[in-house]
C-alpha cells in the first residue's frame, strides 16, 4: 500500500462532497480518478497530500512515501530559466555534487583517507542516484513535453501560463516520486505532446493517479478507474473503456441489492406490526431490533443528464458547404500554412488538430472573415448560416444573467421559452437569473453552446468545444453532433470526440504544411505513423549513399606511390563507413534517449546514455584519425 482513504467525510458550508470515500492505492498502479465535476475528485487529492483535512475519516500513507503533485499555478524561482527549473528537480545530486567539487579543492592540501572515503561514498551515491544522466533525462524530457532548445534560456517569469504548466510538469516527471497525482495534466498540451506524455507514463516505473476528462489518455495510461459519484468510491478494474461497461453492470447489480433489501424491510416490518403485541412478541422484537442495525443501501441515482443538446431542424445548405483553393493564412511577413486545398460538403465533419501556434485558430479567424486570407481562394456555399462556439467564451457578457443573454439571440423570446431551453443545459429554476461574471468554466461552455444551438446554425465552427466539460456534457454533446444535420469545422485536442464526430481530418503540421485526410483521428493516427516509417527508411538508405559519395571524392593523392594512395584512400572510406554507421547509430541513441518510455525506466535510460557517450568518443577517434588520412592524401 501507498496510501489509503478510509470513509472520508468532508463538506462546505454544509454541502456534503465527500461521503465516506475509501479506496486504496498500491505500488506501481495506474490509476484513473474519474467523476461529473464538482463530485470531489481534487478535494480527495487536496487531503491526500495534506493541503485540506477530512471532517471525519482516515489517511493512511506508508512511511516516507514520496508524492508528486502537478498543481494548477506553479511558481518558479525569480531569474530561473527553463532548464535551470528543469534541473531544479534534482536537488540532492546538487547537494552531492557541489561537496565533491568542495572535496577536490580540499585534497590538493588534504589527502587524507577520512577525505578520501567521504569522496568515494559520495561518488558512489552520486553514481546510484543518475549523476552521470540526469542532465540528459531532464533535457529529453524538455523535449518531449515541447521545450525547444532555443527556449531553454528564457527566463520562467516570462513563460505563458500553459508554458509554466508544461514546465511544472517537467520539474514533477523527474521528481522520482513514488506516486504522482496528476491532476488534468493534458491541459495546455496539443496532441503530440499529450501522445508523448502517454507513452511515458505507461512505461512509468511508479504509481500515479490522473484525474481527466480525456477519456482517450485515460484509455492508454490506466488500469484500474476509481469513480467517486454521490459521495461515494467505487473501483473497477482495466481501462476506461472497460469501466464504462462495468460500471453500467455494477449500478444494475447495486440498483437489485437495493431492491430486494427495500423488499426485505417492508416483509419484516409487516411481520413486526403483525406480531409485536402477539404470541410472537419475542421473534418481532428481534427482527425489529435487527432491522435497526441493518447498514440500509441507497438507491442508484439515475444518471444524471449531459445536457440536452438538440441540434435538428436547421435548414439545408447547398451541397457544398466551403471551398477552397490554394490557401496562404498567417499575418503580414508571417505565412503559418499554404497550398491548402479542399471541399467541405453538406453535413460533413472537418476536425482539426496540430501543434500550438501551427495556425488552427488562424484558420478559423480567416474562414470567418475576422482576418484575411494572404493568397488563395475562399467561398461558401448558398443557405450558409455560421455559429462559432470560441474556446475563450469571450462572446458572453459577464454582467448579464442567463436569460438576458440568451436574448441577445432573440430580443422578442418570452421567458418562459428561454428557461426551457436553458433546462435542456442544466440551467434550473433560479440558475437563470445568475451573473454570467460568477458561473464556472463548465457552465459557461454549456451556455455559450446553448446559445449556438438556439441560433438555429446550419453550420458550427467550434473551438475546443468540450474544454470546459465533463464527461458526461461531453458524451452528451457527441451525441447531438453525430445527429446533426449541418456541417461541423471544429478544432479539438479531444481525440475521443474527434473519434466519434469526425469525417475528415484538417491535420497542419511543420514547414506551414497541412494534411488531409478522409476518416477519423484514430484512422489517421495509424495512417501516418504507416507512412513516416516508410518515409525514415528511405532517407536512412539516401543519407548512406550521400556519405559513400564524399568520402571518394575528398580521398585525393598528394606524391605518393600508387600503392601507399591506394591503401590509405582505402583506409580513409573504411573510417568514412564507420563514421556514418556510429553516426547513424547515435541518431537512433538520441531518439531513444527522447523516447517517453525510455525516459521512465531508470535503468535503461542509463544503459543508452552509457552507451552513448562511448559511440560519441568513438566518433571523436574515427574523425581525429581521418583528418590525418586526409592531411597525407591533399
Amino acid at each position: 500500500m501507498l496510501f489509503k482513504l478510509t470513509d472520508i467525510y468532508k463538506a462546505y458550508s454544509g454541502n456534503e462532497i465527500l461521503k465516506g470515500v475509501s479506496f486504496q492505492i498500491n505500488p506501481f498502479e495506474k490509476v484513473g480518478l474519474v467523476g461529473r465535476n464538482g463530485a470531489g475528485k481534487t478535494t480527495a487529492f487536496r487531503i491526500v497530500t495534506g493541503e485540506e483535512s477530512a471532517d471525519s475519516g482516515d489517511v493512511s500513507k506508508t512511511k516516507g512515501l514520496k508524492m508528486g503533485l502537478l498543481e494548477q499555478h506553479v511558481d518558479f524561482t525569480e531569474n530561473e530559466t527553463v532548464h535551470t527549473a528543469a534541473l531544479s528537480a534534482f536537488k540532492k545530486l546538487h547537494d552531492i555534487e557541489a561537496r565533491m567539487r568542495q572535496l577536490e579543492i580540499e585534497m590538493t592540501d588534504n589527502s587524507s583517507q577520512e577525505v578520501l572515503d567521504e569522496y568515494a561514498e559520495l561518488q558512489t551515491a552520486f553514481e546510484n542516484e543518475g549523476g552521470f544522466e540526469y542532465t540528459a533525462k531532464a533535457e529529453a524530457i524538455l523535449l518531449g513535453l515541447n521545450f525547444a532548445k532555443e527556449d531553454w534560456n528564457l527566463e520562467t517569469d516570462k513563460l505563458s501560463g500553459g508554458q509554466k504548466n508544461r514546465l511544472g510538469m517537467v520539474r514533477l516527471l523527474l521528481s522520482d516520486a513514488d506516486v504522482l497525482l496528476l491532476d488534468e495534466p493534458t491541459n495546455h498540451l496539443d496532441v503530440e505532446t499529450v501522445e508523448w506524455l502517454e507513452n511515458y507514463l505507461k512505461e512509468y516505473e511508479k504509481a500515479y493517479v490522473i484525474i481527466s476528462h480525456d477519456r482517450y489518455f485515460l484509455d492508454k495510461t490506466c488500469t484500474k478507474i476509481i469513480e467517486i459519484e454521490n459521495g461515494k468510491a467505487y473501483t473497477y478494474k482495466g481501462n476506461y473503456s472497460k469501466y464504462v461497461i462495468d460500471s453500467q453492470l455494477q449500478k444494475e447489480q447495486r440498483q437489485r441489492e437495493y431492491e430486494n433489501q427495500q423488499a426485505f424491510i417492508k416483509k419484516t416490518e409487516a411481520f413486526v406490526r403483525k406480531n409485536l403485541a402477539g404470541q410472537k412478541t419475542k421473534q418481532a422484537k428481534s427482527r425489529r431490533n435487527m432491522l435497526q442495525r441493518m447498514d440500509k443501501l441507497e438507491a442508484v441515482e439515475k444518471d444524471k443528464s449531459g445536457g440536452n443538446f438538440n441540434l435538428k431542424n436547421v435548414e439545408r445548405t447547398g451541397a457544398n458547404v466551403l471551398s477552397v483553393e490554394n490557401l496562404e493564412i498567417g499575418y503580414p511577413n508571417l505565412t503559418l500554412a499554404e497550398n491548402i486545398d479542399f471541399l467541405l460538403h453538406r453535413g460533413e465533419c472537418l476536425g482539426v488538430i496540430g501543434g500550438n501556434g501551427t495556425g488552427k485558430t488562424t484558420f478559423l479567424k480567416t474562414i470567418l472573415g475576422e482576418i484575411r486570407e494572404l493568397s488563395g481562394k475562399m467561398l461558401w456555399g448558398t443557405k450558409v448560416n455560421i455559429g462559432y462556439y470560441s474556446q475563450q467564451l469571450e462572446e458572453l457578457d459577464k454582467n448579464n444573467n442567463l436569460i438576458a443573454e440568451m436574448r441577445k439571440i432573440n430580443p422578442l423570446a418570452e421567458s418562459g421559452e428561454l428557461r426551457s431551453f436553458l433546462a435542456q443545459f442544466l440551467f434550473f429554476g433560479e440558475d437563470v437569473f445568475k451573473r454570467i461574471g460568477d458561473l464556472s468554466g463548465g457552465e459557461k461552455g454549456r451556455l455559450s453552446l446553448a446559445k449556438l444551438i438556439y441560433s438555429k446554425a446550419n453550420v458550427l465552427i467550434l473551438d475546443e468545444p468540450t474544454n470546459h466539460l465533463d464527461i458526461p456534457s461531453r458524451e452528451a454533446l457527441e451525441q447531438a453532433l453525430s445527429e446533426y444535420d449541418g456541417t461541423i469545422i471544429t478544432v479539438s485536442h479531444d481525440r475521443y470526440f474527434l473519434d466519434q464526430v469526425a469525417t475528415q481530418i484538417f491535420s497542419f503540421e511543420e514547414n506551414k504544411k497541412v494534411e488531409i485526410y478522409n476518416g477519423n483521428y484514430s484512422e489517421f493516427h495509424d495512417w501516418k505513423e504507416r507512412r513516416d516509417e516508410g518515409q525514415e527508411s528511405r532517407v536512412e538508405s539516401e543519407e548512406k549513399s550521400e556519405i559513400t559519395n564524399r568520402v571518394v571524392e575528398e580521398a585525393k593523392s598528394n606524391g605518393l606511390s600508387k600503392n601507399e594512395r591506394q591503401k590509405l584512400e582505402n583506409r580513409a572510406e573504411e573510417i568514412e563507413e564507420e563514421i556514418a554507421e556510429k553516426e547513424d547509430e547515435l541518431k537512433k541513441l538520441t531518439l531513444e534517449m527522447s523516447d517517453s518510455a525510455v525516459i521512465a525506466n531508470q535503468g535503461e535510460f542509463q544503459k543508452i546514455n552509457n552507451q552513448y557517450r562511448k559511440t560519441e568518443k568513438n566518433i571523436q577517434d574515427l574523425y581525429e584519425e581521418w583528418e590525418e588520412l586526409l592531411e597525407k592524401l591533399n
